[in-house]
């Protein structure tokens, strides 16, 4: 059985029909960051794409499509979280809960760092073997 307070029920609510309504600037600056984490996903695809069809220099093929999938996949995520995060963040404004907490930032931060360390290990490598 769920407790009032309870988050499982409060999720099967309409958002416009959980809690109160909270001050629009909050409202607007949560949609502005899901739109900031939008424009990020399409960078990665966008960078994603570059590297298979545009960096043939980078090294051999199988390796710029690791890189370019692992970019995609991080872009894909990064998509499909951003309105699960927005959502969180909306639902936890009107309940006057604290805020979920950024994982999109975990994911972003060391996919990336992984992604950037592959790269430059292959540069290092192809640069060295010319």
């Amino acid at each position: 059985m769920t407790e009032p307070g309870d988050d499982r029920r409060t999720r099967r609510v309409p958002l416009r029909d959980v809690g109160t309504d909270p001050d629009y600037r909050f409202s607007l600056a949560n949609e502005r960051t899901f739109l900031a984490w939008i424009r990020t996903s399409l960078a990665l695809l966008a960078g994603g794409i570059a590297v298979v069809q545009l960096a043939p220099d980078l090294g051999p093929r199988p390796l710029r499509l690791a890189v370019g999938v692992a970019l995609i996949v991080i872009s894909g995520v990064i998509a499909g979280a951003a309105h699960h995060r927005w959502a969180g963040a909306e639902r936890a404004m009107r309940l006057g809960t604290t805020l979920p907490p950024n994982r999109l930032a975990v994911l972003l931060g060391y996919g990336l760092a992984i992604i950037a360390l592959v790269v430059l290990i292959v540069m290092l490598v192809s640069g060295g073997a010319r």
